[in-house]
């Protein structure tokens, strides 16, 4: 059964919401335990529930991050790409966060860039 159009959307909201107070524990309910976020601007794949938690507490808390969402398009299949304003201590960048989910709308990968 597809995934309802709103729940993905719930999902980023949710991840966004948590980055922003820097929620460690909030982030990583919201990921499944084998999850895996690519991110070639900071050099590193994180892997699973303590990779998710290292993502958080080193580029989000450590750096102070803000994240403000600029657009979500849905190409379905639980995917989103949310473009995102990243403003913190390193100064400002606009990201690209690629979201797969699962059904439930836990997330199983995503792929993040800067733009």
């Amino acid at each position: 059964m597809p995934m309802p159009a709103d729940r993905l959307r719930r999902t980023a909201d949710a991840l966004i919401a948590a980055l922003n107070a820097f929620d460690t524990e909030a982030v990583q309910s919201l990921f499944t335990p084998d999850a895996v976020i690519d991110d070639p601007s900071t050099g590193h794949r994180f892997e699973g529930h303590p990779g998710v938690a290292d993502y958080v507490e080193r580029y989000f808390a450590g750096y102070h991050t803000v994240t403000r969402v600029l657009s979500i398009e849905r190409p379905g299949d639980g995917r989103a790409r949310v473009r995102v304003d990243f403003t913190g201590d390193f100064g400002h960048e606009i990201g690209v966060l690629d979201i797969r989910a699962n059904e439930e709308g836990l997330i199983l990968r995503i792929d993040a860039d800067l733009e």
